[in-house]
């Protein structure tokens, strides 16, 4: 992942005795020439940084008094995130003798005095917290830290901690590196800030950290994180844990057979991924990813509009805060291929540049990166691809090669079993027979093959986590869309036998039919089977399925509650547009579903 932010400890970490290193602030120089923000994120107030650092210009922006200021040098503008401390509580330590230093929002005083202070706040019912710092202990007004100081600041900047490399020393910079993507403790430091740190860089004294930034400024990436604090849940293993991939930037491919929940898995990975403050931007040729946009910062482009130029394109995705999702539904296949080619080309060069979006995510990907040279279209060396597909023989070699984790929902084509084998030839070998358990996973169920690291080098099966956001289908292709005459669904006894072919007929028929037709087709099931093999809408058919499992118990009245179940998933709102009757696009090989 890209590197935009260097937030930066500066007693302890960059200085020693008040003085900031010379190599240090050479690489200071260095990043900013690279177009790298940095910041000073300190314990110190304004005018002591001053004193001992000298011309605070050598950085972009300043987190004073642990995250209580925020000051930006070129410019002068210091901005305050709390108040200041009440004048009744310092004199209350002069009177008692405490020695203290008070900032703007903070005071400053021994460690050894924290116990005389804490009796002040107490005695003062201040909402006033004490924040250690080795020898020191600062007093601050509740929820201020280095972490709410940084957050505000990368706001004001619009960059994303998710870009961000931090680094520090003690006790008061441990929210400074939890924020951050990567979070770095120096060697001399803090023996606990060590143990929580991604990674702990080497050394004596702040030339290490020079030396420790020279590669990184040179490469423009963030440095790959010991271990992974943020991780995305996928569900949970045969044992009942819970199963999750930390969170890197891997190219990920989802693939299986046609509505097996491809797409459901691959919405469940960008719904955690936009609550951890990464941006997104998925390409969705079926407008199955609209439900995304009930998560903070998401917009849907397309649709029943144009869609986005790419030029528009980069412009929703230029700060971090946004994600957007692309729908394309509306557009014929040969435009969306030629669409998708040109997004690509223009996502590739704003991440080159800005680092984001953090993730694209392409679904139906066979269609679109299947000709000679498709592979041109991805940036490899940047990853941060989550492709979706039924096909995955028919991807670019070099993708399959570079795809770090690979999940399936279900593979009943040898060819294609194959295929994902191949891509895990220099894994441990595991047995053949284990492999045919691709082709006999069920709904809600999916395999990670051995070369996700998560795997431990295992085939490891796993049942499919629940979504923060509902699944809806988009209105075009499933609520208005007729499918195949011979997957209608047939209700029984009557009469003439009505067929609904889409699920705005579904539900009209379901509202008219009678008792005795409706208690058979719920003993049988037929619902959830319909709604699962036509339609792939797993977690719908999990609900129908409930509902089937009461009546075939002797419940009573369920038709509201099986209706309520359908519209929460499908908008079945008309409007001027909604094309009742427009042809039928199938992805991948025809079933028969006949019910009656």
């Amino acid at each position: 992942m890209k590197l935009s932010v260097l937030a930066l400890d500066y007693d302890g970490t960059i200085a020693f005795h008040d003085v900031l290193d010379g190599s240090v602030r050479a690489a200071i120089g260095d990043a900013r020439t690279r177009g790298i923000k940095v910041l000073i994120v300190t314990g110190r107030s304004l005018d002591e940084l001053r004193r001992v650092a000298g011309d605070l210009r050598l950085v972009d922006a300043v987190v004073a008094e642990n995250g209580a200021v925020i000051h930006f040098p070129d410019t002068g503008h210091t901005t305050l995130l709390a108040p200041p401390i009440p004048q009744a509580f310092t004199a209350e330590l002069e009177r008692k003798g405490i020695p203290s230093r008070t900032g703007q929002c903070l005071v400053d005083a021994a460690a050894a005095d924290a116990p005389r202070i804490l009796d002040v706040i107490r005695a003062t019912e201040l909402p006033l917290v004490l924040a250690f710092n080795r020898s020191r202990v600062m007093v601050l007004p509740q929820g201020i830290s280095k972490a709410t100081g940084l957050q505000t600041t990368l706001e004001m900047m619009r960059v994303s901690p998710r870009n961000a490399l931090a680094i520090g020393d003690a006790e008061n910079d441990h929210p400074l590196l939890s924020l951050a993507e990567v979070g770095a403790a120096v060697e001399w430091g803090s023996s606990r800030l060590k143990s929580e740190a991604d990674l702990v860089i080497a050394g004596t004294e702040p030339t290490a950290i020079a030396a420790f930034l020279r590669p990184l400024l040179a490469s423009g990436r963030l440095p790959p994180p010991g271990r992974a604090r943020r991780r995305l849940l996928l569900g949970y293993g045969s044992d009942g844990r819970e199963f999750s991939l930390a969170v890197r930037g891997r190219n990920i491919l989802v693939t299986g057979d046609a509505k097996s929940g491809k797409s459901w898995i691959a919405g469940l990975l960008c719904e955690q991924l936009i609550l951890y403050g990464y941006s997104v931007c998925v390409l969705d040729p079926e407008g199955d990813y609209r439900s995304l946009e009930t998560l903070p910062g998401v917009t849907i482009l397309g649709g029943e509009d144009p869609p986005p130029t790419p030029r528009e394109l980069c412009r929703a995705l230029r700060f971090p805060d946004r994600s957007v999702v692309v729908d394309l539904s509306r557009l014929p296949h040969d435009e969306k291929i030629e669409y998708i080619h040109a997004a690509l080309a223009a996502l590739n060069a704003i991440r080159r540049s800005t680092g984001l979006p953090h993730r694209i995510v392409l679904d139906e990907a066979h269609y679109f990166l299947h000709d000679p040279g498709a592979n041109q279209l991805l940036d490899l060396d940047l990853n941060g691809y989550t492709v979706v597909t039924y096909n995955a023989s028919r991807l670019p070699p070099e993708l399959l090669a570079k795809s770090e984790v690979i999940l399936v929902t279900c593979a009943s084509d040898p060819a294609e079993i194959e295929a994902l084998r191949r891509c895990c030839s220099t894994c441990t070998p595991v047995d053949a027979e284990r492999w045919s358990i691709l082709g006999r996973l069920g709904p809600a169920q999916a395999v990670a093959l051995p070369v996700t690291e998560e795997t431990g080098g295992n085939l490891y099966p796993f049942t499919i986590g629940v979504r923060l956001t509902p699944h809806v289908r988009h209105r075009e292709k499933y609520v208005d869309v007729p499918i195949t005459e011979s997957r209608a669904f047939v209700f029984a006894n009557r009469g003439s036998g009505v067929r609904a072919r889409t699920i705005r007929e579904f539900v009209d028929a379901l509202e008219h039919v009678d008792t005795a037709a409706l208690t058979g087709h719920l003993r049988r099931g037929d619902l959830s089977r319909w709604i699962r093999d036509v339609f792939g809408d797993h977690a719908l058919a999990t609900d129908l399925a409930a509902y089937e499992a009461r009546a075939r118990e002797g419940a009573g009245e369920l038709l509201p509650d099986i209706l309520n179940a359908v519209r929460a998933r499908y908008d079945l709102a008309l409007d001027e547009t909604s094309p009742l009757r427009a042809p039928a696009v199938e992805e991948g090989p025809t079933k028969e579903v006949a019910m009656h």
